[in-house]
């Protein structure tokens, strides 16, 4: 347990160590001061249904947490959570947590990949995505095919980094490609589901993704909340577009 837990630090401790390099290069456009909200959208009463939801959640979801915890154990070396650096209410950096579903060197495995395969390089630049991606492994196909993999962002919620309804949040790498829509994302608490994910998920264009980003901020309500959560149980029944 201890090994596991030391394991665990070194890892994320990697991780963060990398993003953080790679971040000092990016254009610093999307500063804090690119939201000057100083509440996120949907303001307490959907804090509130944020805490009631992630709440039930976890308590209601506690065995299979416990499953998918242990098959990434048994699947692979490495730790089973991960907590990815990423960018939440104005542009605030928090750990976005997910079951690992990668081998631990996937930035190696990736970089060999994509250099001696031309179409998946030119996939992965438009869409920062591959929906043939080596660095996943067995059980985690299957986790990324169910978004099971996201469960653990039930805790993110719960710590006010994320709500149930949202942007899904990015990278600072991946802001960047916001351009003129930063203000609207940096204006929301990143989502475990959102507009984007029941429009197409990862089978549409980036700019698609903004462009849901962008009306979900300007035009949120807790009816279009409720919608997309609905619209979520049909998408995660269908996982085509899930990878």
């Amino acid at each position: 347990m201890i090994g596991d837990t030391l394991s665990q630090r070194k890892f994320d401790h990697l991780c963060e160590e990398k993003e953080m390099q790679e971040a000092a290069s990016y254009p610093k456009s999307f500063e804090l001061s690119s939201s000057s909200r100083a509440k996120p959208v949907g303001s307490n009463g959907k804090r509130l249904i944020d805490i009631v939801l992630a709440g039930f959640g976890i308590v209601l979801l506690c065995p299979l947490l416990l499953l998918c915890f242990v098959a990434c154990l048994l699947s692979s070396p490495g730790p089973a959570l991960f907590g990815h650096r990423r960018i939440g209410f104005q542009g605030k950096h928090f750990r976005c947590f997910k079951f690992r579903t990668m081998v631990i060197n996937g930035d190696e495995v990736l970089r060999e990949y994509l250099a001696s395969h031309p179409e998946a390089n030119a996939e992965w630049e438009a869409t920062r995505k591959l929906r043939f991606d080596p660095r996943v492994t067995a059980i985690g196909s299957v986790l990324r095919k169910t978004s099971l993999d996201e469960l653990p962002q039930l805790f993110n919620v719960l710590r006010g980094e994320m709500s149930i309804v949202g942007p899904r949040p990015v990278t600072e790498e991946e802001l960047a490609r916001y351009s003129t829509s930063v203000s609207s994302y940096l204006a929301c608490r990143p989502g475990i589901t959102g507009l984007w994910q029941v429009s197409g998920r990862s089978g549409t264009t980036y700019s698609k993704r903004v462009a849901c980003d962008t009306y979900y901020a300007r035009h949120w309500s807790m009816i279009l909340d409720a919608r997309i959560i609905v619209a979520t149980i049909s998408v995660l029944l269908d996982s085509d577009n899930a990878y």
